[in-house]
C-alpha cells in the first residue's frame, strides 16, 4: 500500500490536521526533500482541527504557517462556518445539487495560495488529500479541476503550462486505503488520536475510527471507512 516513489524537490501541502492531509503528510516527509505545511483559518465551526495541526505538525518536525481568510463567511454561505447553524447534512442553500457543508471556491482559494507559496519557496510541487472517490459531493474535490487549476495558474505565474504540478495521490484511494497507508507508514494511532475531521468539531469522545459527534456526514464517511479498513486492509 506505500506509494513507492520519491522526489529529489520540496513540496507546499494543504493541511487541516484531518485524516487525508495528516495522512498525506505522513507520506511526503518520507517522499520529498522538504515539505512545508500550509493550513487556513476560514472561521470554520470545526476550528478545533486547527489546534491539531499544529499539535501534528510539531509531532512530525514539519514546518507549518496558518493565513487567515476569515473574510470567506462574509461574502458566501456555507453550514462549516461558526456563523451559521444549518445542519452540514442538508442541500447547499443556493444549490439543492451540493450539500451544506460546501464553501463555494474554498478549494481554488487554497489551492491558489499553496501554489503562490511554492512559488516563492521554490518549491515544485503543491499537494493536496483530496479524493474523487471520497468526495462527499465536491466538485472541486475532482480531477478535472485540479488539472485545469494547474494549467490557469501556471500560465499566470510562468506564462506556460508547466511550473508547479499539482500532486494529489490519494485522488482515486479510498478513506479506507487511507487507514491502510497509515498503518503501513506506522502511523495508524497518530490518526486516530490527533487528527479532526468532525464538522461539528467535537472531540469530547474518542470513537473506534478516532473523535467526533458521529452524527455529521464526514463522522459517517470517516466510521464507514474504519469500518472497510478493518474487514479489508487491518493487520494482525
Amino acid at each position: 500500500m506505500i506509494l513507492e516513489k520519491t522526489y529529489n524537490a520540496s513540496c507546499v501541502l494543504c493541511f487541516s490536521g484531518g485524516q487525508d492531509s495528516t495522512t498525506l503528510a505522513l507520506w511526503a516527509k518520507q517522499a520529498f526533500k522538504e515539505t512545508h505545511l500550509l493550513a487556513f483559518n476560514y472561521a470554520q465551526k470545526h476550528a478545533i482541527e486547527l489546534k491539531q495541526a499544529q499539535k501534528i505538525a510539531k509531532l512530525l518536525g514539519l514546518p507549518l504557517k496558518v493565513l487567515d481568510l476569515s473574510f470567506l463567511q462574509e461574502i458566501t454561505l456555507s453550514a462549516l462556518f461558526a456563523n451559521n447553524p444549518q445542519k452540514s447534512s442538508t442541500p447547499h442553500p443556493t444549490n439543492p445539487n451540493l450539500p451544506a457543508s460546501f464553501v463555494p471556491d474554498r478549494n481554488a482559494l487554497f489551492f491558489t495560495l499553496a501554489h503562490a507559496y511554492a512559488f516563492n519557496l521554490g518549491a515544485n510541487f503543491v499537494l493536496v488529500g483530496v479524493s474523487q472517490q471520497d468526495y462527499s459531493g465536491y466538485f472541486d474535490c475532482r480531477k478535472e479541476f485540479l488539472d485545469s487549476l494547474q494549467t490557469s495558474l501556471n500560465l499566470g505565474a510562468f506564462g506556460i503550462q508547466e511550473g508547479i504540478s499539482f500532486l494529489a495521490p490519494f485522488m482515486d484511494m479510498s478513506k479506507a486505503q487511507e487507514f491502510a497507508l497509515a498503518q503501513d507508514l506506522g502511523a495508524l494511532e497518530l490518526i486516530l488520536e490527533h487528527t479532526h475531521t468532525c464538522y461539528e468539531g467535537v472531540r469530547g469522545v474518542r470513537h473506534a475510527y478516532g473523535y467526533g459527534c458521529g452524527a455529521c456526514p464526514s463522522c459517517h464517511l470517516r466510521q464507514s471507512a474504519y469500518e472497510e479498513f478493518l474487514k479489508d486492509y487491518k493487520q494482525n
